[in-house]
């Protein structure tokens, strides 16, 4: 199985950055997105940004669109997610997650099935 694991969420103040990180195991040739998602109580769960492991090609959510930034180290098997300029609004809990060729079932974001997926962190930022 695919295995991730967050880190670096925090509180900072609106207009401040944050750095997730996420360590990917598993299937390493079988991986073809990687992408954060973020969720609120009673909220259902928003893609934030991905990356088409194969291609390095991104999206991003237009709530976020110039003040995050999704980056992934193939060799080192992390992705990041560079947040910047944040508002209240970000506030919530940060999942990362993986698509994987050959799982069927789960999130559909950006032509990806997101199957895998890590224990969240949480981000609060203060206005």
């Amino acid at each position: 199985q695919v295995e991730l694991v967050e880190s670096g969420g925090g509180s900072v103040q609106a207009g401040g950055s944050l750095t997730l990180s996420c360590r990917v195991s598993g299937y390493p040739n079988r991986r073809y997105c990687l992408g954060w998602f973020r969720q609120l109580p009673g909220k259902e769960r928003e893609g934030v940004a991905v990356v088409r492991i194969s291609s390095g090609s991104t999206d991003y959510a237009d709530s976020v669109k110039g003040r995050f930034t999704i980056s992934q180290d193939k060799a080192k098997n992390t992705l990041t997610l560079q947040m910047n300029s944040l508002k209240s609004e970000d506030s919530a809990m940060y999942y990362c997650a993986a698509a994987i060729t050959g799982h069927f079932g789960g999130l559909w974001q950006w032509g990806c099935t997101f199957g895998g997926w890590g224990q969240g962190t949480q981000v609060t930022v203060s206005s």
